[in-house]
């Protein structure tokens, strides 16, 4: 055998023997990318959450009107995570933490304190339960602090439940909720009381039209002797929102999106006499306005 056909024996033989490698290197090339996607995708953070702003017309709490001149931010921050999920009877169960405040351009009342416009600042913490599939259970403890010395410390408990009526309704679903709140330490106006009751009732059925969903939230407020005063009927509201995903904005910066709302209240007597003593307006009727921009992830 002469060297040149020697020469092309080696060559032919190392193409032999390199194409299964180099046809394995590519199969392992993408068994280990379709791997790497399949647990990427699989991997689902225990850890959620939402933040944004809502700017308001009017800042009315529990059918108490706070506020209605001038600039009104509402900056909130919530925190939820998981601890449990499961298929039995209880099926999640996440603890929640969430800040809020209120930021008036009005400071009310004025020149008491060095922080005269920032008028709240709440921190809540909670123990939410899923159960039977539909139904939620949120039990939360509310602190709500004056910086602007507005008010005095407020501390509340507040059990929430929901249910999730989807699979009944589909898309006419109500989404309802009632909820109890008890009053630990009173905020000293409005004939708010410590060991008084709030109790809530309401529903927010939503729908998706293109782009745009659409929620009309409607409530009920009723409390005890010690919570309104001794009037139990506190009131009723009832609104439209409107919101829309921004989703021009890349996906790595989480989920964005814009509402716009309006919130019609009929306001109780002695809510209309503590409005009229504090905001000079003591009509049954309030009308408030809002828009924000917030994002989960």
């Amino acid at each position: 055998m002469t060297k040149q056909r020697i020469a092309k024996f080696f060559i032919l033989t190392a193409s032999i023997l390199a194409a299964p490698a180099l046809s394995m290197a590519g199969t392992e090339m993408k068994e280990s990318k379709e791997v790497k996607t399949v647990v990427e995708a699989a991997k689902e953070s225990w850890i959620t959450g939402d933040l944004g702003v809502t700017v308001v017309s009017e800042y009315i709490s529990r059918g108490l009107v706070l506020e209605n001149q001038g600039v009104i931010a509402q900056p909130y921050l919530d925190l939820y995570f998981k601890l449990y999920e499961g298929e039995g009877f209880i099926n999640k169960v996440s603890f929640n933490l969430g800040l809020w405040s209120s930021i008036h351009s009005h400071e009310q009342p004025p020149g008491t304190s060095t922080t005269g416009a920032w008028y709240e600042f709440d921190y809540t913490a909670g123990l939410a339960v899923t159960f039977a599939k539909r139904f939620t259970g949120t039990l939360s403890y509310f602190e709500f602090d004056s910086p602007s010395d507005s008010f005095n410390t407020a501390r509340s408990l507040n059990y929430n439940l929901s249910f999730d009526d989807t699979d009944f309704l589909g898309a006419f679903a109500l989404h309802p909720h009632v909820a109890a709140l008890y009053e630990l330490k009173a905020p000293g106006f409005a004939g708010l009381d410590e060991d008084g009751w709030y109790y809530e009732i309401g529903i927010a059925p939503s729908h998706t039209f293109g782009p745009v969903t659409v929620t009309v939230p409607i409530t009920v407020g009723l409390g005890d002797g010690n919570f309104y005063a001794g009037d139990n009927y506190g009131y009723t509201s009832a609104g439209v929102t409107l919101s829309t995903p921004l989703s021009f904005i890349p996906e790595k910066w989480g989920a964005w999106t814009v509402s716009t709302g309006y919130t019609y209240y009929n306001l109780g007597d002695n809510l209309q006499a503590f409005s009229k003593a504090t905001q000079g307006s003591g009509d049954e009727t309030q009308h408030v306005f809002s828009g924000s921009i917030g994002l989960t992830f």
